[in-house]
């Protein structure tokens, strides 16, 4: 076996080379067929769109890693923001006083999951629903015996506003294109998840958590710890993409975040996230929401019937899991031979 064939099949083994490999295949496509797709800015535009997604992305993949959904991760957003804009608006506080409250809450939301999940022994998807559907309820419910509407008052002229703008929803020039910060974060935050899950002994717990839970509590994991915290990570994702889209837009719809759950799992399992958990990577889901930034914002820019959008999201999450099932049979196939 020479040296060549050996390299060629640890890239085809990788989780996200059936990702990488349909990334490629739509920004061709898009490249072609949607001249404005081609410009630097139209690629900040789709760059944000993916980050936003990605975010979140990421701690979905790694909570799937390690064998568990959150069905209640999109609604989770929506709740972290209008806990944060009401509790300052309505208290007059600075805003960080919001963003804290809003922070410990996102985290005990994700704490309830996690030990949901190890006390009872439910399936995630069955306790994560749950979740879903009263976060759901006291988003709208709340917010209307709150403010008396279905969404929260505007805090742009509040104390602490502009500087948690900067943090959370700002943009930087690159060669004269505004990039948003949600942007920087995302890689930032993906190249710390890779360190972690790969350079670390929690990454470690995380695969085997996930690839045989009672295997891994004989050897010593800490599974409750890890499935715990796994879900306070998503907690805190939400938590930060929620504060990014109440300082971006200075008011949020108490109904929003419905439906962005399975948009998050999509990205997780179109990098190479196995349902089954215990097999998986940061990269994968960070091309796979890039490839939905790209499908999203593609067929704006090719002058499309937005109607299609989710159509062709379906299809492409079929196509790329297909991929990835090829490939990794074609990396199993050779390495028997």
């Amino acid at each position: 076996m020479t040296t060549t064939t050996q390299r060629v099949r640890r890239v085809l083994a990788r989780p996200e080379t059936g990702a990488l490999i349909g990334a490629l295949a739509v920004y061709a496509f898009f490249f072609a067929v949607a001249p404005t797709f081609r410009q630097f800015d139209s690629l900040a535009t789709v760059l944000y769109q993916s980050s936003t997604l990605g975010i979140m992305g990421l701690s979905v993949a790694l909570l799937m890693i390690g064998g568990e959904f959150d069905l209640s991760a999109g609604v989770a957003v929506t709740t972290s923001s209008l806990t944060a804009s009401m509790f300052a608006f309505q208290l007059t506080l600075n805003v960080w006083m919001g963003v804290l409250v809003a922070l410990v809450l996102a985290l005990a939301i994700g704490a309830f999951n996690g030990i949901m999940l190890v006390k009872t022994g439910l399936p995630s998807f069955l306790i994560t629903l749950g979740t879903f559907l009263m976060l759901q309820g006291l988003n709208l419910a709340v917010t209307k015996a709150i403010t008396g509407h279905v969404a929260t008052d505007s805090i742009r002229d509040m104390d602490g506003f502009d500087q948690a703008r900067d943090l959370f929803a700002s943009s930087v020039s690159i060669g004269g294109t505004g990039i948003r910060i949600t942007v920087l974060w995302w890689l930032g935050f993906a190249l710390l998840a890779t360190w972690v899950l790969l350079r670390t002994t929690y990454g470690n717990w995380i695969f085997a958590v996930g690839g045989h839970r009672d295997s891994a509590r004989a050897v010593g994991v800490p599974v409750t710890f890890v499935k715990v915290s796994l879900f306070m990570l998503v907690g805190f994702t939400a938590w930060f993409v929620g504060m990014h889209q109440l300082f971006a837009f200075n008011t949020i719809q108490s109904g929003g975040g419905v439906g962005n759950e399975l948009l998050y799992i999509a990205a997780a399992v179109i990098g190479g996230c196995l349902l089954t958990g215990g097999f998986g990577s940061i990269p994968g889901p960070v091309i796979g929401a890039f490839l939905f930034g790209m499908v999203s914002q593609g067929i704006v820019y090719a002058n499309w019937d937005a109607d299609w959008f989710m159509f062709f999201l379906g299809s492409v999450l079929l196509l790329a899991t297909l991929l990835n099932l090829y490939v990794r049979k074609q990396a199993t196939t050779r390495r028997l031979t």
